[in-house]
C-alpha cells in the first residue's frame, strides 16, 4: 500500500484550478500553446517536464505574474482562501547578518523583521520551523545553511499563514534524504487537510509515489493521467524528446 493509499482525505478546503486554452508569448517566443487541464480541488497534481518547457512560466501564469491568452480559473469551495509559493530556490546576499527568525518574520508578517517576531505570528513560524526540522537551528545565519537547510526554511514560510492552495517550484531541488522525508510528510499532511497542491517536480520517482495526477507538459501538454499511466518510459520519452512546433515560432 503506498502512502497516498493509505491516507484518508478531509473536507476539501482548496480550489479546483482550471486552465482551458491558456497561451504565452514573450516577443516572437511562444512559450506556452493552448494550455488546458484541470487540477481537482484537495489534490496533489504534479507538473513534469524538460528545462524551458513552460512549467515555470505556467506557475507564474497562475500567480498572475505573467500576461496570457485563454481562461484561468479557481473554483473555491467557499470563500476564497489563502495561496501559498514555495520558489525553487533562494537568491540572496549570503554575507547578511540575517538570522532564520528574521527571515522568517519577513516573509510571514508585516511587522518589520528587525523588530522581531510578532506574538501574533510567533507560535505559527514556531511550529511550521519545527514541522521542517529547523527550529533549534532559528538563530543561525541564513549564509551558514546547507543548501538542503535553507530549502527546509523556504517550506516553512509556505507554512504560514495556512494556505488552501500551495504552489511548490520544485521543492525537492535542494533537499537531503532526511529533508525528503520532511517533504514527503508536508505533501501528506496537505492531503489529509484537503489542501490543492500544484507541484513542479523533476523527481519522477517522488511524482509516481506521491502524487495524485501528472501533467507532461512541454510548452503544450502531452499528457495528463493518473501517475501509474502518466509515468510510462514511451510517455516520458516523448515528453523529453519533443520539440513541439508551435506556430512557426521560435524555441523556448
Amino acid at each position: 500500500m503506498t502512502a497516498v493509499e493509505a491516507l484518508p482525505v478531509a473536507a476539501v478546503s482548496g480550489p479546483s484550478i482550471d486552465f482551458a486554452g491558456v497561451s504565452l508569448e514573450l516577443g516572437r517566443t511562444r512559450i506556452l500553446e493552448r494550455i488546458s487541464f484541470q487540477v481537482r480541488a484537495g489534490s496533489v497534481h504534479a507538473l513534469v517536464g524538460p528545462n524551458g518547457g513552460g512549467k515555470s512560466s505556467l506557475i507564474k501564469t497562475l500567480l498572475g505574474q505573467m500576461p496570457h491568452r485563454g481562461e484561468l480559473s479557481l473554483d473555491w469551495p467557499d470563500a476564497p482562501g489563502v495561496i501559498g509559493y514555495v520558489p525553487q530556490a533562494l537568491e540572496f546576499d549570503r554575507g547578511l547578518p540575517m538570522t532564520v527568525d528574521d527571515f522568517m518574520a519577513a516573509m510571514c508578517q508585516v511587522r518589520p523583521a528587525f523588530l522581531g517576531l510578532s506574538r501574533r505570528h510567533a507560535p505559527a513560524i514556531e511550529e511550521a520551523l519545527a514541522r521542517v526540522g529547523m527550529l533549534d537551528k532559528r538563530k543561525r545565519r541564513m549564509g551558514t545553511l546547507s543548501g538542503g537547510e535553507r530549502q527546509r526554511v523556504l517550506l516553512a514560510q509556505g507554512l504560514v499563514p495556512a494556505a488552501q492552495l500551495l504552489i511548490l517550484d520544485e521543492p525537492m531541488a535542494a533537499l537531503d534524504e532526511p529533508g525528503m522525508q520532511v517533504f514527503e510528510r508536508l505533501l501528506n499532511d496537505w492531503r489529509r487537510s484537503g489542501v490543492t497542491v500544484l507541484w513542479v517536480e523533476h523527481d519522477l520517482q517522488a511524482v509516481g509515489r506521491l502524487a495524485d495526477r501528472v501533467t507532461g507538459l512541454n510548452r503544450r501538454v502531452l499528457f495528463d493521467d493518473a501517475p501509474q499511466v502518466a509515468l510510462q518510459p514511451e510517455r516520458l520519452l516523448q515528453l523529453f524528446s519533443s520539440q513541439p512546433q508551435a506556430g512557426g515560432e521560435g524555441g523556448v
